[in-house]
C-alpha cells in the first residue's frame, strides 16, 4: 500500500503550512497592490476628456458586468465545492468542480473582452485620457490573475487524472488555488462596486 503523508497538517511554529503561510502573504501584498490601482483610477478619472461629449463613464455597461460578475461568484462557489471535494478525498467530484470552476471563470474573461471592444469601438483605449489609461490596466492586471487562476485550475485538474494519489489524504493543493481563487473574486468585487457602481453614481449622461 502506498503511503501518502498529510503535509497539509504538518506541525510549524505559526500554525498554518508554509506553503498556506506563503500565499497569504502574496495575498496581503496583492491586496496592497490592487489598492494602489483602483485609488489612482479613482483619483485620476475626473480629470479626463469626455468622449463623445459626456463622461468616459457612461460608457460602463452594468448590466453586462453584473452577469459577468455572477458569473465569477458563481466560479467561487464551485471552488469551494472542489476544496471540500478535497478534503473528503472524493476524486470524482473534484475533477467535476474544477472543471466548472474554470469553465465559469473562463466565461467571465470572454465577457471581459467583449467590454473592452464596445469600449475600443466607442473611442476609449488605454492610450485615450487618464480614465482610459487607469481603467484598463486596473481591469487588465484582474483578468491577467483571472487568466492565470484559470490555468491553475487546469493544470490541478490535469495533475489529478496523472497522479491521483497527490490529491489522497492532502487537500493543500487544492486550499492553495482555492485562496488565490477566492482573492480575485473578492477583488473583482471591490471592482465592480468602487469602479462602476460607485463611479457611475451621480454621472449625467445622454439616452
Amino acid at each position: 500500500m502506498e503511503y501518502t503523508q498529510d503535509v497539509s497538517h504538518e506541525y510549524t511554529s505559526t500554525g498554518l503550512n508554509h506553503r498556506k503561510l506563503l500565499m497569504w502573504i502574496f495575498l496581503g501584498s496583492e491586496c496592497l497592490f490592487f489598492g494602489s490601482l483602483i485609488a489612482t483610477h479613482m483619483i485620476n478619472r475626473g480629470a479626463s476628456d469626455l468622449i463623445h461629449g459626456q463622461s468616459p463613464a457612461c460608457l460602463l455597461d452594468i448590466p453586462i458586468t453584473s452577469a459577468s460578475t455572477f458569473v465569477l461568484l458563481m466560479s467561487s462557489l464551485a471552488m469551494v465545492l472542489a476544496v471540500n471535494a478535497a478534503d473528503r478525498g472524493n476524486i470524482k467530484n473534484l475533477r467535476i468542480w474544477l472543471f466548472l470552476t474554470a469553465l465559469l471563470g473562463s466565461g467571465f474573461l470572454l465577457f471581459q473582452v467583449y467590454e473592452f471592444n464596445l469600449f475600443v469601438d466607442e473611442g476609449l483605449t488605454i492610450g485615450t485620457n487618464l480614465f482610459g489609461s487607469t481603467f484598463f490596466t486596473l481591469t487588465g492586471v484582474h483578468g491577467t490573475h483571472v487568466t492565470i487562476g484559470v490555468i491553475w485550475l487546469l493544470s490541478v485538474l490535469l495533475i489529478s487524472f496523472i497522479r491521483p494519489q497527490m490529491f489522497t489524504g492532502n487537500p493543500l493543493n487544492v486550499d492553495l488555488v482555492g485562496l488565490y481563487w477566492h482573492f480575485v473574486d473578492i477583488v473583482w468585487i471591490v471592482i465592480f462596486t468602487v469602479v462602476y457602481l460607485v463611479g457611475s453614481f451621480g454621472v449625467t449622461c445622454a439616452g
